[in-house]
């Protein structure tokens, strides 16, 4: 089965434009990465408009660390700080599409996609990790 790492994010209102940006300005690269399998940035609605998730699909745990200790990881990280001010967002499995990715993870340190000097569009992210158990895709 496949793994997935989730990235909640708070993104203050003035920073959605920014945070949508960012990633957008790197997703081309997350499709090269042996065993990535998906990436979506969820902006929220309903209420919770600060709470952003960053889901990414691997084919393995390993295909995903392998990804994490890759130079264009640590490339599109360059900087960030977030939970626990560790450099690369101090989350302890990362999670988040960083690197050579859309926006180079949180869009909110590493100023991927030229964003240089605008700072951060995150206050901070937080990991979640799963194995798919189940799934469903559509045939049509």
């Amino acid at each position: 089965m496949s793994v997935v790492k989730i990235n909640t994010l708070d993104v203050p209102p003035q920073g959605a434009d920014e945070m949508i940006k960012r990633f957008s300005a790197r997703i081309d690269d997350l499709s090269q990465v042996e065993g990535f399998l998906a990436f979506e940035l969820l902006k929220p609605t309903g209420g919770h408009e600060t709470s952003w998730f960053v889901y990414t699909r691997w084919t393995t745990e390993d295909a995903y660390q392998a990804w994490r200790a890759s130079e264009s990881f640590a490339r599109g990280h360059a900087g960030v700080k977030g939970a626990g001010g560790q450099p690369g967002g101090g989350h302890p499995g990362g999670g988040h599409p960083g690197g050579g990715h859309p926006g180079g993870g949180h869009p909110g340190g590493g100023h991927p996609g030229g964003s240089q000097g605008s700072g951060p569009a995150n206050a901070g992210p937080t990991l979640l990790e799963f194995e798919v158990a189940a799934s469903a895709t559509s045939q049509g």
